[in-house]
């Protein structure tokens, strides 16, 4: 289970979303095993993912969190048609001796 970003963490990533282009969009197929496999992928790149809904306008509300749980992500805000999130890296271990 993910911690909870606090205010100063929220902030700082709806500030650098706001920099973002839309990495992905929510298509007919919706939140596809296909769309989940994506977002996951994008998160493990990138950090914090920009995603846009082209269809599916009238569940964004729904869908949004449902997206965030299923990735094991943070939903860091949704405005509009648009939703940010965020899953920090995972750590990995230095070898040892070097």
């Amino acid at each position: 289970m993910l911690e909870p970003l606090n205010n100063s963490q929220i902030r700082k990533f709806k500030a650098a979303a706001q920099h973002l282009e839309p990495m992905l969009k929510v298509g007919k197929a919706g939140l596809s095993e296909g769309f989940i496999r994506s977002v996951n992928v994008a998160l493990t790149q990138h950090e914090l993912v920009k995603i846009k809904f082209a269809e599916f306008k009238a569940e964004k509300k729904e869908l949004a969190p449902q997206l965030a749980e299923k990735t094991a992500s943070h939903l860091v805000m949704r405005v509009g048609n648009v939703m940010v999130l965020h899953r920090p890296k995972p750590v990995t271990e230095k070898p040892a001796g070097k």
